[in-house]
């Protein structure tokens, strides 16, 4: 992946951001890879070298104006100030609130809601692949039987049974659901398993490096 999406900045601000992101992804990785294996966790060795079509130069990545990460994949204490962990399936990617998000891989959209600790989000599915965007602006509402995720402001509006495709903006970053601050949660799942983001943002930079891809795309 040569870079995120962040609104195309000066050469050298790019160069800065990209070696953060190597140097964040690089750290999550090691940090979740100590964790313990759970059931219904995949691991490194299994899903995240299966890239969707043979290949992770299709995907995107899902949030412009990333800022920084600001929960990894596995065991966490609880973001309500308890001292209790819990296991956070999934990253979370800090970004300024209204910022929109990007759809990671063409797909179908499975499911929109707002009525969860995952606040308005939306779950888009891409063959073996389940993507899940979470904390999102706007709110599901429903016509003629058909449910959709809405964001007015944002000019968003999203179906279930809609194809998206991959570097699509599908919603913007928000404070809905369980969250201190404006980020995207983003969750992913193989084949039913939970799967580490920063190990498959890993695999899409190491391929997409040099090559070009939607992640670039304005």
């Amino acid at each position: 992946m040569p870079q995120p999406q962040f609104h195309q900045p000066q050469r050298k601000q790019r160069i800065q951001m990209r070696r953060f992101l190597v140097w964040g992804l690089s750290f999550i990785g090691a940090f979740v890879l100590a964790i313990s294996p759970l059931s219904g966790i995949a691991t490194e060795s299994t899903a995240t070298k299966v890239a969707v079509g043979g290949s992770w130069r299709g995907a995107s990545f899902p949030v412009e104006n990333f800022i920084t990460y600001t929960s990894p994949f596995g065991y966490r204490r609880s973001p309500d100030g308890g001292y209790r962990q819990e296991f956070h399936r999934g990253l979370d990617m800090a970004a300024p609130q209204g910022s929109y998000i990007r759809n990671w891989w063409t797909g179908r959209v499975v499911e929109v809601s707002d009525n969860t600790a995952c606040g308005t989000s939306v779950v888009v599915q891409s063959g073996d692949w389940q993507h899940i965007y979470c904390h999102m602006e706007g709110r599901v509402e429903s016509a003629n039987g058909q449910r959709y995720m809405i964001d007015r402001a944002g000019g968003v509006q999203i179906f279930e049974g809609q194809t998206v495709s991959a570097g699509m903006r599908i919603g913007r970053v928000g404070m809905t659901g369980r969250t201190t601050g404006p980020h995207l949660h983003w969750g992913l799942k193989y084949d039913n398993q939970w799967v580490d983001p920063a190990l498959v943002l890993r695999a899409m930079y190491s391929e997409q490096t040099g090559a070009g891809s939607v992640s670039v795309r304005p």
